[in-house]
């Protein structure tokens, strides 16, 4: 059975940091594009990242665009996302999913949730002082 699962989140004061990471079990990452998501209370879950199954191509949300940095670990088959800068708006539930539909359009430059397949259960993010 092919499952993902993040941890890493927490409870960060605003302009800390935190690396979330997502790993596979059942199944090797190296055949799909992964991508983070996030959502926040009320909210609809919303593309953060995504990247190829290379790691050549990666895409950001505009809002996270130079505060976080999606990379993937083939060796020990995980997917990281470094956050930094985090601000109380990155308050959320931030998932990892994964999909071994073609890399241009799984891992876009806007990150789709109906694009991926398989998603874990997701690690909270709590940004306050």
């Amino acid at each position: 059975q092919l499952q993902l699962v993040e941890s890493g989140g927490g409870l960060v004061q605003p302009g800390g940091s935190l690396r979330l990471s997502c790993a596979a079990s059942g199944f090797g990452l190296d055949n799909y594009a992964i991508g983070w998501f996030r959502q926040a209370p009320g909210k609809e879950r919303e593309g953060v990242s995504c990247i190829s199954r290379s790691g050549i191509r990666v895409n950001y949300l505009d809002s996270v665009q130079g505060r976080f940095i999606i990379s993937r670990d083939k060796a020990w088959n995980m997917v990281y996302l470094e956050l930094t800068d985090l601000q109380p708006e990155d308050t959320a539930v931030y998932y990892c999913a994964a999909d071994r539909g073609p890399d241009s359009a799984v891992c876009a430059p806007i990150v789709v949730k109906s694009r991926y397949e398989y998603w874990g259960q997701g690690t909270q993010v709590t940004v306050s002082s």
